[in-house]
């Protein structure tokens, strides 16, 4: 659906994007991860047509943003951080005036259906103004999707939402892409909340690509050391147990380092036949050690 090939683009003389590229395929969640600054807002301006590469070739769905802009845009909807809305018009009344700018054909029914999909139709005419933050998100992705575009780009939907706000916002966005089959980009720099979300992850810093795949091909590359924490009521003296290296030694529990985990199953037979274990737990393997490890590497 997206292709990019080796894409340079800077702003008064400041390079941004470095040489970037990368696919993205149809129907799949990208995590497309960095720190703040690191050119992924950039990134999805120039996807768009907002802006121009100074190189390199682009694609989205077929067309090409620098010359077939209007037919990108009529394929793709956006939620930036801070979508803007009308606070004195209510939400029925921004979608509808949305929906008349975008051209749909049966305004009235999409933006009911909108309204309803995303937990809106009580709040449908109240003003906008009144709005939480995580309402105003919501409200957001409706009016990206009101075309029906078969791309979504969302730039830091979570930032400024609760916990549970943020929860709730990604789990709707996954519903999204498992009923209508919608390619989603999801750029943000909060790891955490989207490790079990995306198909498949994109790191990016100062504007090059640092890594790229699933989780578990990223882990299998990177992540060779592993933390196992076991709740036990096996003590042991020494550093070591059955050649594993003993890390820390507390109450009831034990946390040895495993160099690949395929030894994990021979530590926990070896504990089973000492003692019992009631729970075993790894640490270490998730989406920010991950993202940490790949750029110390690639510095």
């Amino acid at each position: 659906m997206i292709v990019l090939e080796k894409i340079n683009k800077s702003f008064s003389g400041v390079p941004v994007i470095n040489n970037l590229s990368f696919m993205v395929h149809q129907g799949e969640i990208l995590g497309f991860l960095g720190p703040n600054g690191s050119g992924k807002t950039t990134t999805i301006r120039l996807l768009n047509g907002v802006i121009t590469p100074d190189s390199g070739r682009l694609t989205v769905a077929g067309f090409n943003p620098v010359t077939a802009g209007d037919e990108v845009r009529k394929r793709c909807g956006v939620l930036t951080e801070s979508a803007a809305f009308y606070g004195p018009m209510t939400a029925r009344e921004n979608l509808l005036f949305f929906a008349d700018l975008y051209a749909v054909a049966t305004p009235t029914r999409r933006v009911d259906e909108l309204l309803h999909a995303c937990g809106l139709t009580p709040h449908a005419d109240k003003k906008v103004a009144v709005f939480s933050t995580g309402m105003k998100k919501r409200l957001g992705i409706a009016k990206a999707l009101l075309h029906q575009p078969e791309i979504l780009f969302l730039d830091e939907p979570t930032t400024g939402l609760d916990p549970e706000g943020a929860r709730t916002l990604l789990d709707y966005i996954q519903e999204l892409n498992r009923r209508f089959g919608v390619t989603i980009i999801l750029a943000t720099h909060l790891l955490k909340q989207v490790e079990t979300l995306c198909h498949r992850f994109i790191f990016i810093d100062q504007g090059r690509l640092l890594a790229d795949g699933t989780f578990a091909e990223l882990a299998e590359k990177y992540l060779t050391a592993i933390n196992l924490q076991v709740e036990t009521d096996l003590e042991i003296t020494g550093t070591e147990f059955q050649g594993f290296p003993l890390e820390k030694n507390t109450p009831g529990f034990l946390q040895f380092k495993v160099e690949r985990k395929e030894q994990i199953p021979f530590l926990l037979k070896a504990l089973l036949a000492s003692g019992s274990v009631y729970s075993a737990q790894i640490y270490g393997r998730d989406l920010e050690t991950l993202y940490f490890r790949i750029k110390e590497e690639k510095a």
